[in-house]
């Protein structure tokens, strides 16, 4: 999700529509709105709930960047209270709220269509590979 700034604001400017989808359905935009969708989550027990669920895990930085990215969308909201040691919480907002559970969704239509997903890959694999061999 890193991009420079020039990049960002010619992105914004042609489609900036596509963009905020980028940034939700991203690898790590995915796992971070689902998994703010049970509770708040402070910065460190995000990336273990997230490294859990996502097989590798996630980066420092790349969950950083993520969490900004969201942040500036609108869609997380960053609690830093003036403790020490300084705590910050990350949640969703509403708007936040309404798209993770949109994205739930679509996690949870490919996981009740997988075994339909696979059987299709299977097939179209054959076919090709029958294509190939009559060539």
């Amino acid at each position: 999700m890193a991009v420079s700034d020039k990049q960002l604001v010619d992105a914004e400017a042609l489609c900036p529509h596509r963009l905020v989808l980028e940034h939700v359905t991203s690898r790590w935009g995915v796992l971070v709105l689902i998994q703010l969708l049970d509770r708040p989550y402070r910065f460190s027990e995000l990336r273990r709930a997230i490294s859990g669920v996502g097989g590798r895990g996630v980066s420092e930085k790349m969950l950083t960047q993520t969490l900004q990215t969201l942040e500036r969308d609108g869609l997380v909201h960053r609690d830093a209270k003036p403790v020490i040691p300084p705590r910050v919480d990350y949640s969703l907002t509403g708007l936040g709220r309404e798209a993770a559970e949109q994205v739930r969704a679509l996690a949870r239509w490919t996981h009740d269509r997988m075994g339909e997903v696979e059987k299709a890959r299977l097939a179209y694999d054959e076919a090709r590979d029958a294509r190939s061999r009559a060539s």
